[in-house]
């Protein structure tokens, strides 16, 4: 457990165990405590690097709307990684944690191991579709703005227990973190040459069309689709999770560079 400071930007991480490394990024208005049910079984093998992204738990909340951006936050995984003494890793994250993982890939291909998506979108095409998703995100940080943070009392369950310290930069991510400013990272998705599991549960209607696209777009990706399980699904069944996540992992370790064949 530890800061990395980003140009004045406290980020907080945590890592876990030894091993490949592996960095999991929390959805929004998430933090990082939603992977806890995962720690035990990922750093047996891993050194498993969580952290809070920028405006959510214990890292900062910059007061400037310029200190949210897709681009920031994706140089802060390359920070945590080389904090981790990690050239590559495998990447992966759950909602905007899967998004930025994608836009990380894009920017650094060559640092990124495989990727693990979950619960996850990779953008929009059209222009229009784009919006307006961007005007939900700007509504949300409208209504942390008016509510604070009694409104994650109203949302999905892994969010209704998670710790931040104030609304502001819930309602500064969503406008700078969460809204997107174009295609790139979708666009992108033809071009993944690292193995990719998309994980998804089979009631997060909302995103099931998005995984079914990404399990099609990026070449040779896997796809699971976890039963019973909403947009967390690792919350909604922490076992069935894993069930599908460390198999995956395995393979890597398998076909890992130099391994010599058994």
């Amino acid at each position: 457990m530890a800061k990395l400071n980003r140009s004045g930007v406290d980020i907080y991480y945590e890592i876990h165990g030894s091993g490949p490394p592996l960095i999991l990024t929390h959805g929004y208005s998430s933090t990082s405590a939603m992977w806890q049910g995962q720690i035990e079984a990922l750093s047996k093998r891993h050194k498993l690097i969580l952290w809070d992204m920028r405006g959510h738990g214990q890292s900062d909340y910059p007061d400037d709307p310029d200190a949210y951006s897709e681009a920031l936050t994706v140089g802060d995984i390359a920070a945590l990684l080389d904090a981790a003494g990690a050239d590559t890793a495998v990447v992966g994250g759950l909602s905007l944690g899967g998004y930025m993982s994608l836009a990380f890939h894009r920017a650094h291909p060559a640092r990124v191991r495989a990727l693990l998506i979950i619960d996850t979108g990779p953008g929009f095409k059209k222009d229009d579709a784009r919006e307006a998703w961007n005007k939900r995100a700007r509504d949300t940080g409208d209504r942390f703005d008016r509510e604070g943070l009694e409104v994650l009392k109203s949302l999905s369950a892994e969010r209704a227990s998670v710790t931040h310290r104030n609304a502001r930069g819930l309602a500064l991510a969503a406008r700078g973190m969460l809204a997107q400013r174009d295609a790139r990272v979708i666009d992108s998705l033809p071009a993944i040459k690292v193995p990719s599991l998309v994980v998804v549960g089979a009631d997060d209607t909302p995103f099931l069309a998005a995984s079914d696209y990404m399990a099609a777009k990026i070449p040779g990706a896997q796809k699971a689709v976890i039963p019973n399980a909403g947009h967390a699904v690792n919350i909604d069944q922490p076992k069935a999770f894993i069930d599908a996540v460390l198999p995956f992992l395995d393979g890597l370790a398998a076909n890992a560079p130099g391994k010599a064949a058994s």
